[in-house]
């Protein structure tokens, strides 16, 4: 278990971060392209794909409604899993921003310094999916360069997964109760969608390296 900073540390980190976050919240509403009407073809491109990942059928129902931007391109389908792994993240850091200021008003101390520790980690892997997303917006050319470009999509995913699981870690000395239930039960089903794009990441990794 790692070593927490002191309450007031964290206290003040919290708040800058959240200032930081909170605008970017704002702002980034480009992730994910709108959902429109799902050709019988794509829908089932959709669901043979996820039938690769850990969790197929939340794959399915996540992605379904984005089948006709995905089309039948495991690239467009790979960063579209990003960007939907993206807005869940952002999501969950916003409610625990929230419970965190809550919870600076006498809750117990381990509770309060685990709800930070996950904001400021939910923090770091929204920056990690926004590099990811910003990267598989940009990919060029083929062979090796394309490689390379998707080994830091590869390496940022693993990160956040890493970031988001890591969340649920700094909950273990904390009291079992509702709030613990809750934060810990958010936090396993954003990290099977962000499982869930990354191997779709994978999968599209492995179809450009060729055999």
């Amino acid at each position: 278990m790692k070593n927490l900073c002191p309450f007031s540390v964290h206290t003040i980190l919290f708040f800058l971060i959240h200032q930081v976050l909170s605008f970017g919240y704002s702002i980034d509403t480009t992730a994910v392209p709108a959902a429109e009407p799902t050709p019988a073809s794509d829908s089932s491109y959709i669901r043979t794909s996820c039938a690769t990942t850990l969790y197929p059928e939340l794959c399915y129902h996540s992605l379904a409604g984005y089948s006709y931007a995905v089309q039948q391109d495991p690239a467009r389908l790979a960063r579209v899993a990003v960007g939907v792994s993206l807005s869940r993240a952002k999501r969950m850091a916003a409610y625990v921003s929230n419970l965190s200021r809550e919870a600076d008003y006498g809750a117990d101390h381990r509770a309060t310094a685990a709800l930070h520790d996950c904001f400021s980690l939910f923090g770091d892997a929204v920056d990690q999916m926004r590099d990811s997303v910003k990267q598989m917006r940009r990919l060029s050319g083929s062979g090796e360069s394309l490689r390379f470009q998707m080994s830091n999509v590869q390496t940022w995913m693993s990160a956040a997964l890493t970031n988001e699981d890591t969340c649920t870690d700094g909950f273990e000395d904390v009291p079992d109760g509702p709030m613990k239930a809750d934060v810990c039960g958010r936090v396993v089903k954003v990290k099977e969608v962000t499982s869930n794009a990354l191997a779709l990441v994978n999968s599209y990794v492995a179809k450009v390296s060729g055999p």
